[in-house]
């Protein structure tokens, strides 16, 4: 069993008002995602339409480096997520 420690009225208020502040950043996050989603959708539609390929892997690999660079090695374990998300499993 583990034990909790005991917080204050004080403590109980500040914790509820910054997992608010989470959780706008939460839905925050998650409307720029679809947003980005849909603009590479768009760029995959593009390429097809002008008979180019699915996808750029020079490109992947800008985003890649640039989402490890700001975040370290699950920077770019997220950025192949939404890269995936974007264009689908290879």
């Amino acid at each position: 069993m583990t034990a909790t420690l005991p917080t204050t009225p004080d403590a109980d208020e500040r914790i509820a008002e910054l997992r608010g502040r989470i959780d706008d950043c939460d839905a925050e996050i998650i409307a720029l995602v679809q947003r980005r989603l849909a603009v590479s959708r768009e760029i995959g539609e593009l390429r097809r339409a002008a008979g180019g390929t699915r996808l750029s892997l020079a490109r992947e690999q800008q985003v890649l480096a640039r989402f490890q660079a700001a975040l370290g090695p699950d920077g770019a374990a997220l950025g192949m997520m939404l890269l995936r998300q974007g264009r689908g499993r290879l």
